[in-house]
């Protein structure tokens, strides 16, 4: 059964792949933008930054993904209407699940970097100001590698959590692993079996990802002495 429907699974599992990637890069952005707020000295960015983490982790996922696929689409098309600016604007599950996703971990990734700049010892930072390095090299020399490496737990941790959130975006119809193994068992009557495919190629994802990133933090840990 299972067979007669692969190219289903493997189309849904390559636009999985394809949406956690790019909520990935989005969140990412988010996040580092996020953490620069939050460690400025202007008070406006810091609360900013505190807003936007307070308010997009105190709601749920999926309530973010359905307000922003059809509230979203009707705000842009009422602004384009008044103002004149643009035309109809129809908004994709895709572009709405990779955003939303993407902004939604980008609150967590900036809590996740913040932490790792400021576990940084402090008087690195000040012997390389000491030595003339400017802030470019500081960044790239200093700050840049350890940062990676005391935020790779904690980008692990969240980027095995996002690609399982991907999930939530059939609910708005994009055909994704979970929407086409949903689909092809209630076509074939075989619902468990389809869900049960699904679970393992999550498994699969997720058992592949944390390999890569145990690696990538082996390699960032090169030469760390520990207690």
């Amino acid at each position: 059964m299972l067979l007669e429907y692969q190219s289903q699974l493997i189309d849904g599992t390559i636009m999985t792949i394809n949406l956690a990637l790019t909520s990935l890069v989005i969140a990412l952005i988010f996040g580092l933008l996020g953490a620069w707020a939050k460690l400025s000295a202007n008070r406006l960015a810091q609360r900013l930054a505190g807003a936007y983490t307070t308010i997009v982790r105190g709601v749920p996922d999926l309530v973010l993904i359905l307000l922003v696929f059809f509230g979203g689409q009707v705000t842009l098309n009422n602004i384009g209407a008044i103002t004149g600016l643009w035309g109809y604007v129809e908004v994709s599950q895709f572009a709405a699940g990779a955003g939303t996703i993407g902004v939604i971990f980008g609150a967590y990734f900036t809590e996740t970097f913040r932490g790792a700049i400021m576990a940084i010892p402090r008087g690195q930072i000040e012997a390389g100001i000491s030595c003339g390095m400017r802030k470019s090299l500081i960044f790239r020399h200093i700050i840049w590698p350890q940062m990676v490496r005391f935020a790779l737990p904690g980008f692990t941790n969240n980027w095995l959590v996002q690609l399982k959130t991907t999930a939530l975006v059939s609910v708005i119809g994009l055909q994704d692993l979970v929407y086409n193994a949903f689909t092809a068992g209630r076509s074939t009557g075989q619902l468990f079996t389809f869900m049960a495919a699904a679970f393992v190629i999550y498994l699969l994802l997720t058992g592949v990802s944390d390999l890569l990133l145990r690696s990538v933090e082996r390699h960032y840990n090169r030469g760390v002495v520990r207690a």
